[in-house]
């Protein structure tokens, strides 16, 4: 599928709002909930780069001689739904927020990008590096559950709401968006059997980082 299909401005453009929301709303929560002066800076620190990597798409979407805002507006419905559905209540379910329930997000967009030309396809893992938020996230919810373990099973749950509210409103936007639904199942279509294979990794993924963050019994 080529750079400038319709798929490919579509995983863009909800990959540009995605980024511009996580952005948005890891600065608020840094301002909101974060208990120390350098937890709020460092949580900062990852949101400057989601903004960078929002920069990116957008720069990359205006090559393609489409309009960046026009390609994100389909999406901004769906995102802030999930955003608003999944709003953390305190800094614990922020932290889980900012690694799980992006992450899970962030590898429906991986999946899709498996049938783009390589060169979107190192764009998408360049802008889904998750190297800093993993770092600041797993560091710290493990120092939370060591001082307080009864965090663990609140938190899981959490979890697996964000995961679950994720995974439906990427099928929704699946539904909406044939041509991103084409990204995802390859030209030709894929057999119901490789669909299973993408929500079992999608699912592996999500066990990874539920494990990172010790809130799975072998954690």
């Amino acid at each position: 599928m080529s750079d400038s299909s319709p798929g490919i401005v579509d995983l863009l453009g909800v990959l540009a709002y995605a980024e511009l929301t996580a952005f948005l709303r890891l600065a608020e929560d840094a301002a909101l909930f974060a208990p120390t002066l350098n937890d709020r800076a460092a949580l900062g620190d990852v949101a400057a780069t989601e903004y960078g990597h929002f920069r990116v798409l957008r720069d990359r979407i205006a090559s393609l001689g489409a309009d960046p805002e026009e390609a994100m507006a389909p999406f901004v419905e769906a995102i802030d739904a999930w955003h608003a559905q999944t709003r953390p209540k305190d800094w614990y379910e922020a932290l889980v927020k900012a690694y799980v329930g992006v992450g899970i997000a962030g590898d429906f967009y991986r999946e899709a990008a498996r049938h783009a030309d390589p060169s979107i396809i190192a764009l998408v893992d360049e802008v889904l590096a998750d190297g800093s938020r993993s770092e600041f996230a797993v560091e710290r919810m493990r120092a939370a559950l060591d001082a307080d373990p009864r965090l663990c099973g609140r938190l899981a749950l959490w979890a697996r709401r964000m995961v679950g509210e994720a995974l439906s409103q990427g099928q929704r936007l699946a539904a909406a968006r044939p041509h991103l639904a084409a990204l995802l199942v390859g030209e030709q279509g894929e057999d119901l059997a490789e669909v299973g294979r993408m929500f079992a990794r999608l699912t592996e993924e999500h066990g990874r980082r539920m494990s990172e963050l010790g809130l799975t019994p072998n954690g």
